[in-house]
């Protein structure tokens, strides 16, 4: 083949320096967006530019510009072929009203499985409270739990007179929140234990959870039991759980379930939406102990207790409209299978 070399150079010139220009641009601003347009010049050009180096590979001179062209065609070759991760900036608000909710749906078998051992923990523990009062001595943690509920009711309102938590609404919030953050991270990080410990912790919870809750309507403290745990526990009790489904999940990733699939490589799969269930948990409990130390514990006359359970009844609500339909109809973000 017989070719002007001088003639070629000085005709394809123009579209090596376009393809260059057009290259440098990509590399300086990578999350620009090429429109179709484009896109189909920048492909017409790498074609053309490798017809070129193709021509020049059968002479020995000019070597220089047959590494030029070489340069070009391995660069656009990277640009067209190459499978890049696009740097996004976090956004805490999509990431709360959509990711979350998202997550949350693509392991919804692990969530049911947390909520059915919880409600079987709430039913024994309930069981226990009416078959023997006095057991709930072994079965409640806590001093104030351990009262009469008429008798707890009676001394709450009537202190109600004076600030009771004057100067200790922070504290309070801050140990809620470290008691019950840490309480969900323990239930999901017992998921490696093949979740034996995810569902020990939330049998435990369920239990405690149930007792109370029959102790106070054997009591005939129903009203006083709704206005008192619905404000905080509308989100603390839809945490604990979520954290049951998030040490579900470990524990299947740990377990496998014959997936010929390394551990490593199965954890790896589910550790981002091990930490987006977890930072969901987290975001629902500082909420939770803020409502419990600021509005959980004033009564009657303070607060009514119907305007307690309103409040409880429409967190619940938007709750679980967050969960079952916030960022249904956006584009997934949540790349992992459930396992």
């Amino acid at each position: 083949m017989i070719v002007d070399l001088r003639k070629f150079i000085k005709n394809e010139e123009e579209c090596w320096n376009e393809l260059e220009s057009v290259l440098d641009r990509i590399e300086k601003n990578p999350l620009d967006r090429m429109s179709v347009a484009e896109a189909r010049r920048f492909h017409y050009l790498y074609e053309r530019v490798s017809s070129d180096l193709s021509k020049f590979a059968t002479f020995a001179v000019e070597q220089g510009t047959r590494r030029y062209l070489e340069s070009l065609v391995a660069r656009a070759y990277g640009e067209i072929h190459e499978i890049r991760e696009t740097p996004h900036k976090f956004r805490p608000i999509h990431w709360f009203l959509t990711v979350f909710p998202q997550t949350f749906r693509t392991h919804l078998k692990a969530f049911n499985v947390s909520l059915a051992v919880t409600l079987v923990g709430c039913l024994f523990g309930g069981f226990i409270v009416t078959l023997d009062p006095s057991a709930k001595e072994i079965i409640l943690p806590y001093q104030h739990l351990l009262q009469h509920p008429s008798q707890r009711v009676a001394n709450e309102e009537k202190s109600l007179a004076r600030d009771r938590l004057e100067g200790r609404k922070a504290q309070g919030a801050a140990w809620y929140i470290q008691n019950n953050t840490r309480v969900s991270i323990i239930t999901m990080a017992m998921g490696v234990t093949w979740g034996i410990g995810t569902l020990i912790m939330l049998l435990s919870n369920g239990i405690i959870l149930g007792a109370v809750i029959m102790d106070y309507i054997l009591a005939g403290e129903t009203t006083f039991l709704a206005g008192w745990l619905l404000p905080h526990g509308s989100f603390e009790i839809p945490a604990i759980l979520l954290a049951g489904q998030a040490g579900f999940v470990l524990a299947a990733a740990v377990i496998g379930w014959g997936k010929r699939i390394p551990m490593r490589d199965r954890l790896r799969l589910v550790s981002g939406d091990l930490m987006t269930l977890i930072g969901g948990v987290a975001v629902l409990l500082v909420w939770a102990g803020i409502i419990e130390s600021f509005l959980s514990q004033y009564h009657a006359p303070v607060l009514p207790y119907w305007l307690k359970i309103a409040f409880g009844v429409l967190q619940f609500s938007m709750l679980v409209l967050l969960l079952c339909r916030s960022g249904k109809h956006a584009k997934s973000e949540v790349e992992t299978k459930e396992i």
